[in-house]
């Protein structure tokens, strides 16, 4: 892709460098051009400068973009769990340890290689160069939890979904066991997340650029080290739910990023993985505007961490 330059005009005066390249390239995102001003790959007047560098009248801003290697996403026969489908959605149970869309590192074994499988071309909201990428997806879980999972099989259902998760009409609910034994009956989290000022891969509550994020939960059970929650996000942040019960004292059990050492094991035994459900969906179906709920059980593992909590020895 050949070097382009861009002169800086009054309207732009001032702005830092990231943000004044995000302007001309806006399918890039901001980590990877703030990557490419460190690799020395977009120069001010010839020279390198920081990402935070605050533009000025008449520079010249030089962008060496290259091209960006593209994955092909093909069909793989991964086994779905389908609580529903019809001619404009499907409702999956999702497992854990599976990976919703292709990312760096997980271009195989996704759960959009299963969808292409089974379903074939799907419609995507995504960037141009990524529809495979994003087939049917209007929202996430992460990789390690499970459960209900909206897919749009229309791009009227596509619309109709995307607009729903926007203006929050969309119920998510969820299941969490949580370390501690939390005393309050119910409470509302309300703090603020982003990404973290230093560790940029987590998100944390000490971040440069807040965003509302706002968490209900409801005791479901206490035992003896530990508690079972119900929890509902009234916004969909990254990691909130971990974030947030962590904040509070209670990390989600299994969570190694956010729970630290107390959260990893029951007794001696270590968690494989945060014991995080998503338990329930309520969304208008996206042609009859029928309200519609759908759940799934806890998978396997998270029901026996339940289960052995649940011995005399472990209740409060």
């Amino acid at each position: 892709m050949p070097i382009v330059t861009h002169i800086v005009t009054d309207k732009h005066v001032g702005k830092r460098l990231d943000i004044y390249i995000g302007h001309y390239e806006p399918h890039v995102s901001r980590n990877r051009i703030q990557t490419l001003i460190r690799d020395g790959l977009a120069l001010v007047q010839g020279r390198s400068e920081k990402p935070g560098y605050k533009v000025k009248l008449g520079e010249g801003i030089s962008i060496d973009l290259p091209e960006k290697k593209v994955h092909a996403v093909l069909p793989e026969p991964i086994a779905l769990s389908v609580i529903y489908e019809d001619r404009q959605l499907i409702i999956l149970n999702k497992p854990p340890g599976i990976v919703v869309h292709p990312a760096p590192g997980n271009f195989t074994g996704t759960l959009v290689n299963a969808l292409l499988y089974h379903y074939g071309s799907l419609p995507s909201a995504g960037p141009p160069g990524v529809e495979r990428e994003r087939a049917g997806i209007v929202h996430r879980l992460d990789k390690d939890t499970s459960g209900v999972l909206a897919i749009a099989r229309t791009i009227g259902a596509l619309r109709s979904l995307s607009a729903q998760f926007k203006n929050r009409s969309v119920r998510k609910r969820y299941l969490a066991l949580v370390a501690g034994v939390i005393k309050k009956g119910s409470d509302t989290i309300d703090v603020a997340l982003g990404r973290h000022v230093r560790e940029r891969k987590k998100i944390s509550i000490h971040t440069n650029k807040a965003r509302e994020a706002v968490t209900l939960y409801r005791v479901r059970e206490r035992f003896k080290q530990a508690t079972l929650v119900e929890v509902e996000i009234k916004t969909g942040r990254t990691h909130q739910i971990r974030v947030h019960m962590a904040h509070i004292g209670h990390p989600v059990l299994g969570d190694r990023v956010y729970g630290g050492a107390r959260a990893v094991t029951i007794g001696q035994q270590p968690l494989q993985r945060q014991m995080l459900h998503a338990a329930s969906l309520s969304l208008f179906h996206p042609e009859t505007g029928h309200p519609m709920t759908f759940s799934a059980p806890p998978p396997p593992d998270m029901a026996e961490v339940i289960e052995r909590l649940r011995t005399p020895m472990q209740l409060c």
